[in-house]
């Protein structure tokens, strides 16, 4: 699918119901070795934050760091649709190599990337971004 599909299909911020469908397309992009597609794989991502799960943080941490085109496409307020602050919670509760890396890239990127960050704010540049 490319973004025009995507964006038919879902929309800029779908509904929590397709989000499961949505994590599965992450997967698919980042484990498929076809010509790389960055600007699909982001706006999978943009879907996620929108849809603001936590949890989703990770995945869209997978897909930041699948290559270094990836982690420039991906920006990185994009790790914390759910909030900044709730993110560091909760993968600071959660734990393990890949969340305290984790807490570690977003604590190093918050006095340049984090201030004043709004949700609203990148999910309204995104909408000039594709158009909407």
């Amino acid at each position: 699918m490319n973004e025009d599909e995507l964006l038919q299909l879902y929309g800029l911020e779908p509904d929590k119901k397709h989000r499961e469908s949505i994590r599965k397309l992450v997967q698919q992009k980042m484990e498929s070795r076809e010509a790389e597609d960055h600007e699909v794989l982001k706006l999978l991502c943009i879907m996620l934050f929108a849809i603001g799960s936590v949890e989703d943080t990770e995945l869209i941490w997978q897909a930041k760091r699948k290559n270094q085109d990836a982690g420039s496409y991906i920006d990185v307020q994009l790790l914390c649709g759910a909030g900044f602050e709730e993110t560091i919670v909760y993968l600071e509760k959660k734990g393990g190599e890949q969340a305290h890396d984790q807490v570690l890239y977003l604590k190093k990127c918050e006095p340049y990337d984090f201030v004043d960050f709004s949700k609203d704010e990148w999910l309204s540049g995104y909408k000039t971004y594709y158009g909407i």
